[in-house]
């Protein structure tokens, strides 16, 4: 198989760097406001060169900026940027998949900070308005 990273099919292209547990992991961390590496490690239980390495990975592909918020000891946070930001919709249809399809047992809820209500996520076309999923879909090659 060719260099997925370089593969004309976004979705091919993104799971190439988003597409382990753990990234999608540090990015839910991140979207709920952990910054810091012992933070991540705690809520995750990821081994530190696991955490380290895909933390890198994250912070390469621009999901991730690194800022030091020590000098000494140096420290640094991780913050997301636009494109990691951008990504939390993915990441609550994920959540939505996973409630509908692996919801068996306890799960934590995802409610709106104001309004205390459970976030109900759809992912609509905004050219015709409908709902990814009800229309076919077919692939055009890239130019």
């Amino acid at each position: 198989m060719k260099n997925v990273a370089e593969a004309t099919c976004p979705i091919a292209r993104s799971v190439a760097f988003v597409g382990d547990a753990w990234s999608l992991l540090i990015l839910r961390d991140a979207s709920l406001g952990l910054t810091r590496f012992d933070d991540f490690r705690k809520s995750l239980g990821i081994a530190p060169t696991m955490l380290t390495r895909r933390l890198a990975t994250l912070t390469e592909e621009g999901l991730l900026e690194k800022r030091r918020y020590s000098e000494r000891p140096p420290r640094d946070e991780y913050l997301l940027t636009g494109a990691g930001r951008d990504f939390l919709p993915v990441l609550f249809m994920i959540g939505d998949w996973g409630r509908k399809h692996r919801g068996k047992g306890k799960l934590t809820r995802f409610v709106d900070a104001e309004t205390g209500e459970e976030i109900q996520p759809i992912a609509v076309d905004t050219a015709t308005g409908a709902r990814i999923g009800t229309r076919p879909i077919r692939v055009v090659a890239a130019e």
